[in-house]
């Protein structure tokens, strides 16, 4: 297992673990940011998190990343626009522009279902090490539909239906909602999708908190 790594490369798994202990509890408070898996309990164990982002493969290829104040399609308030253009991100303030420091994070991105079976194949080939409780959190650059998260929440069940190790939760993360999906066996297809709304005051409180953390340290 690898030990930690230092915040001010991290600011979207900050942002993962902020949302996560935020919206659903306790549990998620003490995660601390490492590699393979990016999110883990201290203790090595309890927990690990991998945390990876998606993006619509045509997006990808016609170019359309928007750097800083360009492709503006809903006014931006002046300080939020101060804020992205000092420290260079955007996700958590503006769905539909990418701040110069997050640009590659993006453009490294693969489509949805691309990033889970490669991810899927490496947590059952052991990369991300044993965990009680694993998960796989996707930052997801476009909307995505009820309909799209289901999907994408049996495509996952069944990639890894016969692998040792293995996923028991999926989080798909766009900018306004939180998509929780239970991968776990013996549950009904209603327990299996929670759909967890994120107002822009929350946004904006998570956004400044992984800033925080990123230049001034936990």
């Amino acid at each position: 297992m690898s030990g930690p790594r230092k915040y001010g490369t991290c600011f979207f798994e900050q942002y993962a673990q902020i949302t996560l202990s935020a919206l659903l509890g306790h549990d998620f408070d003490d995660l601390v940011n490492r590699d393979r898996p990016d999110l883990q309990s201290p203790d090595g164990r309890r927990m690990g998190i991998e945390v990876t982002r998606a993006m619509e493969e045509s997006k990808a290829a016609a170019g359309v990343l928007l750097k800083e104040v360009a492709g503006l399609t809903e006014p931006v308030e002046e300080e939020d626009l101060e804020t992205i253009l000092e420290n260079g991100y955007s996700y958590g303030l503006q769905a539909d522009r990418v701040g110069r420091k997050e640009l590659r994070y993006w453009s490294m991105a693969l489509p949805l279902r691309r990033i889970i079976a490669s991810k899927v194949d490496k947590c059952g080939g052991g990369m991300y090490g044993r965990f009680d409780r694993m998960g796989l959190y996707v930052f997801c650059k476009d909307p995505v539909t009820d309909l799209e998260v289901i999907k994408t929440l049996h495509y996952t069940m069944n990639l890894q239906k016969y692998l040792e190790i293995c996923y028991n939760r999926l989080y798909l993360a766009e900018v306004g909602n939180l998509y929780v999906c239970n991968l776990d066996d013996g549950l009904s297809e209603s327990a299996r999708l929670i759909k967890l709304p994120i107002s822009q005051e929350q946004r904006r409180a998570f956004y400044l908190e992984a800033l925080r953390r990123q230049y001034g340290g936990r």
